[in-house]
């Protein structure tokens, strides 16, 4: 008996038609397509993400971060296989970081997920942050939406830590957890402001041994100090649970789950992701003109010769600057 050849995904169109079928080559295919940087394969990527955008909006959006060492792959790896065995299909979005030096990036967390990598129901896809900041990747919101295409019902984006950049991802998700260790007194206060008023679920992970007494204190810190914190109907719970035993991890699932149906019905969810998209227009513009500007001859030209002559005090950043934008635009800045 012999087997019939895969079919040929050369255009955007036939690669669309096997993500939509679930095929998993297609669907690791069609992100490498999309993360691409040729202007060649953006013409079909945009192709192909027109013809999968109305196949899209289906899922449950989770973004998480955490300090390094907080556990988030075994969370994500402990996490998944209790949605999985729910029903669900999960899809993984692992930003690792990249070296400011070479650009390289380890991409190790299917090394850390060994147990999840191996479900049939869930799909881990870990992508080089390259130079974008907040802690996901450029194209981290167009692979989400292949993802659900393809038929995924939960999507987890998991950053690559936790700083002020790092909180690009709550623009992109329905809910945003941040994994807190076992802490207490001014270790407390090692957390950012910031991304703790963004979270809409603090989980404090680790919560068994030694660690259990701690864990329940840390818990009850955030608790006290997250009293007024509101994100319309929704008031940020903080949990705790432990994703070695996995204790405490249905109840994270339960807290999604309200927190899924508090936002659909007040309209909240779709206010949401419309400002996400809002948001991602902009981005795109943003990142888009810089990559012009630097690609541009003139500037091209000039640029390592300035930036020199800033570092070394010659002149100031906003008078370099200038100069640069001037022979961007072909005329004289104001």
């Amino acid at each position: 008996m012999t087997t019939a050849p895969a079919p040929a995904l050369n255009t955007p169109a036939a690669l669309a038609d096997a993500v939509l079928r679930g095929d998993r080559r297609a669907l690791a295919r069609a992100i490498t397509l999309i993360e691409s940087t040729r202007r060649d394969h953006r013409a079909q990527a945009d192709a192909l993400l027109e013809t999968l955008l109305p196949h899209t909006g289906n899922s449950v959006r989770v973004g998480i971060s955490g300090v390094p060492g907080v556990g988030k792959s075994t969370f994500i790896e402990a996490f998944g296989q209790h949605v999985i065995a729910r029903g669900h299909k999960v899809a993984v979005l692992a930003i690792d970081p990249s070296s400011q030096r070479t650009g390289g990036s380890i991409l190790g967390d299917k090394t850390r997920m060994v147990d999840l990598s191996r479900e049939p129901d869930a799909f881990i896809r870990p992508s080089p942050a390259g130079a974008t900041l907040g802690g996901v990747a450029r194209r981290t919101r167009e692979a989400m939406l292949i993802c659900e295409a393809a038929g995924f019902d939960v999507i987890v984006v998991e950053t690559v830590g936790v700083g002020q950049s790092e909180t690009a991802v709550a623009d992109m998700v329905d809910l945003f957890m941040l994994l807190l260790l076992p802490a207490g007194g001014d270790e407390l206060q090692g957390i950012k402001k910031g991304i703790v008023e963004l979270a809409d679920l603090v989980v404090v992970n680790k919560a068994d041994g030694d660690l259990a007494n701690t864990a329940r204190h840390t818990v009850a810190d955030y608790r006290h100090a997250l009293t007024l914190l509101r994100h319309g109907d929704w008031r940020v719970p903080v949990l705790s649970c432990s994703a070695i035993t996995r204790a405490g991890i249905d109840s994270v699932w339960e807290t999604i789950g309200e927190h899924k149906a508090i936002t659909e019905a007040s309209g909240v969810r779709a206010t949401r992701r419309a400002e996400q998209a809002r948001a991602w227009l902009w981005s795109e513009i943003r990142e888009t003109l810089v990559d012009a500007f630097k690609a541009h001859p003139a500037v091209r030209a000039d640029l390592s010769a300035l930036e020199s002559r800033v570092t070394g005090g010659a002149i100031t950043p906003t008078a370099a600057a200038r100069v640069l934008l001037e022979k961007f635009l072909g005329r004289a800045v104001e």
